[in-house]
């Protein structure tokens, strides 16, 4: 039992409760202290909860980790505890996502710690001349950024990004991706992406961010735009 593990355990057992009409979403959030949006991505499969999220939802509908484990998994971690295995992504700036290939100590602006089960389940997709960088990293969403993705992500909230994962190949089936996108020299946006006559579609999840068009070179391809795929958002609830 890991992290990811309990969070999928606690939103299911949420929803359970919300279709046995115990509970609604707009109760939750209120009980929990969250944005009612928050709470809606967290259902929805769209937004991770942070540890102290999590905690902040167990203790609103007074449950225990035992409570909503399986039976047979309770058992176990009582008979046999596993410790967790825990990865620490470094928190850096844009320009540091876009161009540093290894992230050194000093450019670390914080670090966050994730489940590694969390990050061993992202599926590779990357461009050769991404083959030797440090493969996650993550930044902080300016509130630029949080605007185009509203309500998806939120200023301040941690975006994880996989930057192994440089194509428009779709991830999951009938579910668009999300990326970090190179803009300029230090602007760096993240939209939903199409490619379509020489020019990626950047588009907003907000109808009040326009959407925009960026031209390739020649001799240029979306994975020298593309930085990453965002595979995990935390936000600070």
């Amino acid at each position: 039992m890991n992290f990811h593990d309990l969070h999928e355990l606690l939103r299911l057992e949420s929803l359970r409760r919300i279709e046995g009409g115990t509970l609604s979403g707009s109760t939750l959030a209120r009980q929990a202290g969250f944005r009612q949006a928050h709470i809606s991505n967290f259902l929805n499969r769209k937004r991770a909860l942070s540890l102290h999220g999590l905690d902040r939802v167990l203790a609103a509908q007074n449950l225990t980790v035992d409570q909503i484990m399986p039976l047979e998994l309770s058992a176990a971690a009582s008979a046999s505890p596993v410790m967790e295995s825990i990865e620490a992504i470094p928190v850096v700036s844009a320009s540091t996502a876009m161009d540093v290939a290894v992230v050194r100590p000093e450019a670390v602006i914080e670090t966050i710690h994730v489940s590694a089960s969390r990050l061993q389940d992202n599926r590779s997709r990357l461009s050769p001349k991404y083959a030797k960088w440090q493969r996650f990293v993550a930044i902080r969403a300016d509130e630029q950024q949080a605007a185009a993705m509203d309500p998806m992500i939120g200023a301040g909230a941690v975006v994880v990004l996989d930057r192994h994962y440089n194509s428009l190949a779709p991830y999951r089936a009938q579910q668009r991706s999300l990326y970090a996108v190179r803009c300029g020299p230090a602007c760096l946006v993240l939209r939903f992406v199409e490619f379509d006559d020489g020019r990626l579609i950047l588009r907003p999840l907000s109808a009040s961010c326009p959407v925009q068009l960026l031209a390739l070179g020649a001799e240029e391809t979306p994975a020298d735009y593309i930085v990453g795929r965002v595979c995990l958002v935390v936000s600070e609830l």
